[in-house]
């Protein structure tokens, strides 16, 4: 038998193709959930705040630490004859650092030395200039000779019976600070309880805190 021949017939291509529009949508991204906008927005915020408060803290100026580091007695003398005088000698020394990160001028250094609340005598030093976060070490002595006492003469007396005398040691800087363009006035001051003993001329116990 012969095959026949396959009746499937095509269409004959138009002379002219026909255009068509293709439309390409963007993928659909849902609405980003409101709680998670608003935790996003917190955590912006809060930590903002926090570097802010982290500059301030770290470039806010502040006062220098003063503090004794070294005290001496050099030599305490009564004198009953005329009448009752006091000799008296201190050597200190003393120490400033600046926590800050920009340099300290200091115009003076005062160290006082008093007896019962009573102010014996005053010694100043020149200023200086400390570096960023630097220190500074200042000698300091007090030589007081021949001072009278008249209001705590009986409480003098109790001292030396018991071979001890407290003292008050008052340390104070004033000076400025450079903060950029300005200088900014900064005050510092230390005070120390000293007990001497006046058999052994030497600082038995001495106890400090900044004020």
């Amino acid at each position: 038998m012969a095959g026949k021949a396959s009746s499937q017939q095509y269409a004959p291509l138009p002379s002219h193709p026909i255009h068509q529009n293709v439309i390409v949508l963007p993928y659909f991204h849902p609405p980003p959930n409101s709680t998670y906008l608003f935790l996003r927005r917190c955590l912006f915020h809060t930590t903002a705040i926090l570097l802010l408060f982290s500059a301030i803290y770290f470039l806010y100026p502040s006062d220098p630490s003063v503090g004794i580091a070294r005290i001496k007695l050099n030599h305490i003398r009564v004198h009953s004859v005329p009448k009752l005088t006091l000799d008296l000698s201190f050597s200190l020394l003393v120490k400033i650092k600046n926590r800050d990160l920009y340099s300290l001028d200091y115009d003076s250094l005062n160290v006082s030395v008093g007896y019962r609340g009573r102010e014996l005598g005053v010694v100043r030093s020149e200023g200086g200039k400390i570096r960023v976060r630097g220190s500074s070490y200042v000698n300091a002595t007090l030589d007081l000779n021949g001072f009278e006492v008249i209001n705590d003469v009986f409480y003098l007396i109790e001292d030396l019976a018991r071979g001890v005398v407290p003292f008050d040691a008052d340390t104070m800087v004033d000076g400025q600070l450079g903060f950029f363009f300005f200088n900014i006035p900064i005050k510092a001051r230390v005070s120390c309880e000293v007990y001497a003993n006046t058999v052994n001329q030497t600082i038995v116990r001495q106890n400090c805190y900044p004020k």
